[in-house]
């Protein structure tokens, strides 16, 4: 039985960097930009794991959210978040990862719980360091790569001109799906919005 009270690690996926900040592999980072503005709270490097971390409460008196944004680049993420899970006492299934999805169309945002990484590296980092996959996932569609384009090089790319012009209000139904998850679980939250 998980302490109702403890806090949830909410970790947005992506890579440190400039240079990557507008890359679709780097929406986990955006989700959890928005989500600490949200909270009033604002990043910082933790003292235990290399990762910034921003701590708040959803609404007043609400649930105790540690949002995460691991600094090692994607495929060793795990890293930070087991050790922040540690640090904090966050039980697996209080996890929630933030990330790019291929195989769910641009414009969507899908939650499972447990499962297979889809060959998504940083899930797969998360995974063999939670020592688990009961975690939950919140995953933000960017579709398929065009022609032949190697996947690798799609989500390592910036959003096109035109997805951007959605990805302001897709950032923040992300976010509304993780606050979501946190305030009334992963069922009710599939049931409000897996319709569009």
């Amino acid at each position: 039985m998980t302490d109702e009270s403890g806090p949830w690690l909410v970790v947005g996926l992506g890579n440190p960097g400039r240079e990557y900040a507008g890359n679709r592999h780097n929406v986990g980072f955006m989700v959890a930009d928005l989500l600490a503005g949200r909270v009033s709270a604002r990043f910082g490097r933790h003292k235990r794991a290399v990762a910034e971390v921003a701590e708040g409460r959803l609404g007043f008196g609400g649930p105790r959210l540690v949002l995460v944004k691991p600094l090692t680049y994607m495929n060793l993420s795990g890293g930070p978040v087991a050790a922040l899970a540690q640090f904090y006492k966050v039980p697996v299934g209080r996890v929630v990862a933030v990330h790019d999805e291929l195989d769910i169309p641009y414009g969507q945002v899908r939650v499972k719980c447990g499962g297979g990484e889809g060959g998504h590296n940083g899930l797969r980092s998360m995974s063999r360091s939670l020592g688990g996959k009961e975690y939950v996932r919140v995953r933000f569609g960017v579709g398929r790569p065009p022609g032949r384009q190697d996947p690798a090089d799609f989500v390592l790319s910036d959003f096109s001109a035109v997805e951007r012009k959605e990805l302001e209000f897709l950032v923040d139904r992300a976010a509304d799906v993780v606050e979501s998850v946190i305030t009334r679980g992963v069922e009710p939250t599939q049931n409000a919005y897996h319709g569009g």
